[in-house]
């Protein structure tokens, strides 16, 4: 029977190609034309879909993963979302160390996807036992057949966006990018895609976004690894309190930061103003464009490449909560909070 090419296997067919997509009504004022490439598109609904199968796919070929074996990995949420659909659909068990700051909706969501999950404390340092990096370890020790992702220190992180992400935005945009911004976690995103499209015009610039309360922009800058700049906050699957080796500090440009406040309201326009229903960090990101723009980073020539990560579906308890929001002080005059959108009708 003649194969239908409309008609997919399975939804790791779906990987990859995801749109990209202007940004107009935010950016009305601003210099330059911006785009978001909008990675919840993916069947898991963020970028992660494309590490999780290409690392396992990298696995089967070489003969390190084999029918039965289980899949263990340390993450926020996406990552581990995308490697329990991976296993479900090719058959593997999947343990999953996350950290307590996921939101509730994750930890759900990858529950429902048959994955085991270990929730662990966020403010604990990445070699203290209790860690979910810690944790995920002990388990790939305990655990005979079991492979660890390890995607903070596993270069195949940044190969998935470099044979993929990097090569879809160049082609998008019949090679005008001027300028990639994406949000510094593991750092596979941006240093995959960045190397590719650095390779086709050195001059693209690349800008990451960091959290305050990580490490990464000051190390990128002074090459120190400062304990001082760690403390808590609330974005998830952006910053780090250690220095993955995945990241290539060297093709990054420079480094931003943004607030967990700022974010989430950014978060929350985008679906008002431009019906893009975005992801925590998806804000970040635009938030951080917001903040170059008043620094003048940008002219009218100027293409401008967001990466938009992941789904507001999941942080339907944090940002898109208005008693989330509330309790968290993010409430305030200085942005549009409306908390009387839903009408009683009492009978």
């Amino acid at each position: 029977m003649k194969k239908n090419k409309n008609v997919f296997n399975n939804l790791l067919e779906l990987v990859g190609n995801t749109p990209l997509v202007k940004i107009k009504n935010l950016t009305k004022d601003f210099e330059g034309t911006f785009l978001a490439k909008l990675e919840s598109a993916n069947p898991g609904h963020s970028s992660k879909d494309r590490i999780a199968l290409h690392i396992v796919e990298n696995a089967e070929k070489k003969g390190i993963l084999k029918p039965g074996d289980t899949i263990i990995e340390t993450t926020s949420g996406n990552t581990g979302f995308s490697l329990a659909m991976v296993s479900l659909i090719k058959g593997y068990d999947c343990i999953l160390a996350v950290s307590s700051k996921s939101s509730t909706d994750k930890i759900d969501m990858l529950k429902a996807m048959g994955a085991k999950v270990y929730v662990c404390p966020a403010n604990v340092a990445a070699d203290d036992p209790r860690s979910y990096y810690e944790v995920a370890k002990r388990l790939h020790k305990e655990i005979k057949g079991s492979i660890y992702i390890n995607q903070y220190f596993n270069d195949l992180n940044s190969d998935a966006h470099y044979s993929s992400t990097g090569p879809e935005i160049w082609k998008q945009t019949e090679g005008n990018i001027t300028h990639l911004i994406v949000c510094s976690g593991t750092g596979g995103t941006i240093s995959g895609t960045a190397r590719y499209l650095k390779e086709k015009n050195p001059n693209v610039k690349v800008i990451g976004v960091d959290a305050y309360g990580s490490v990464l922009k000051k190390y990128h800058e002074t090459g120190e690894f400062d304990e001082n700049e760690i403390y808590p906050y609330r974005i998830e699957g952006l910053g780090k309190n250690l220095i993955p080796s995945v990241t290539d500090f060297e093709i990054i440009d420079k480094y931003v930061k943004v607030s967990d406040e700022d974010s989430a309201h950014a978060a929350r326009q985008l679906v008002k103003s431009e019906g893009i229903f975005a992801g925590y960090t998806s804000g970040a990101a635009f938030q951080a464009v917001r903040q170059l723009n008043d620094e003048k980073e940008f002219k009218n020539s100027d293409m401008v490449v967001m990466i938009f990560p992941d789904h507001g579906s999941r942080y339907l308890s944090k940002i898109y909560s208005d008693d989330w929001m509330e309790n968290q002080g993010f409430s305030d005059s200085k942005h549009e909070i409306n908390t009387n959108d839903t009408q009683y009708i009492i009978k």
